[in-house]
């Protein structure tokens, strides 16, 4: 099966050229072909019913699993939140108990969104294209990501001049949509075909091109109210709301179909990547919206 996703494009072995024993795999089951004289011996791989969740407590079998997936998606997502945590603590309080701005703050604020942005940015754009992922980075990724949120968790409210309690709000509604997006994955069996996986992916980089115009075009003072508070930022945060959780079906359907490929474990860090990305897009975007919904 060819992946039209950069995160899981660089898959050798998803993408049906060559298994971790080098054997070809196919599209499917993933089950690979007979070699040294070898017929195929177990259906573990074409049957869905037998995908495997590894050993409880002994994660790496040498093939991915259920359990690997979530173990690494696990650890990302504590180093995204740690790291947001600290920067939350570090930057301090913005605004002073007299209601004056706090420059030393305000300072910190905006070098923690600024370098955690760009650098997570950037190793987003190296671990796409990665041949071989690389568990390294994609932890750095993690804390880049941390920093960015944690500023950012900051700026949105104080912008919007809305309640910090939106934070939580968002966090609780991220991973509310994750677990609605997976139930109904699951229950409708949803398939994903290359039509959806392109317009997906399209959608994705063309919601950052986007991005980066308007940020571009605000050095000028020109800005068009993407990540504005108006209908314009409204609309352009729900439409990133909604391909956050079609990001999720592709990471979704990258496992199941993984699995039943007999992926190699160490692809199991290119899912929490994956995963992580999505996650992280939900929640900006979820962030956003509240605040817009909760101004005066």
């Amino acid at each position: 099966m060819k992946s039209n996703n950069p995160v899981f494009a660089r898959s050798e072995e998803f993408n049906g050229r060559a298994n971790a024993y080098g054997n070809q795999t196919y599209a499917g089951g993933g089950q690979p072909y007979p070699g040294y004289g070898q017929a195929p011996s177990a259906p573990e791989y074409g049957d869905p019913s037998a995908y495997g969740t590894g050993t409880p407590g002994q994660v790496d079998q040498g093939r991915m699993t259920i359990d690997s997936v979530v173990q690494k998606t696990s650890i990302s997502l504590a180093i995204v939140i740690a790291f947001a945590a600290l920067t939350w603590f570090w930057t301090g309080d913005s605004i002073t108990e007299a209601g004056t701005t706090n420059p030393d703050a305000v300072g910190k604020l905006y070098l923690a969104l600024m370098v955690g942005s760009f650098g997570a940015f950037a190793l987003s754009m190296v671990n796409s294209f990665k041949k071989v992922v690389s568990p390294a980075l994609v932890i750095a990724f993690a804390a880049l990501e941390g920093v960015a949120l944690g500023a950012f968790s900051k700026v949105i409210p104080a912008v919007a001049g809305v309640s910090t309690d939106i934070v939580l709000q968002a966090v609780i509604g991220t991973f509310a949509a994750f677990a609605g997006t997976l139930a109904a994955y699951k229950f409708f069996n949803i398939q994903v075909g290359t039509k959806f996986r392109t317009f997906v992916v399209a959608a994705m980089f063309g919601m950052v091109a986007l991005g980066l115009m308007e940020m571009v075009l605000g050095f000028f003072g020109n800005q068009i109210g993407f990540f504005g508070f108006g209908g314009i930022g409204l609309l352009f945060a729900i439409g990133g709301l909604v391909l956050g959780v079609f990001m999720l079906i592709l990471d979704f359907d990258f496992v199941e179909k993984g699995i039943a490929a007999g992926l190699p474990e160490r692809d199991s860090w290119r899912a929490a990547f994956g995963l992580t990305v999505s996650l992280v897009w939900i929640y900006t975007n979820l962030l956003r919206i509240l605040a817009i919904f909760q101004q005066d």
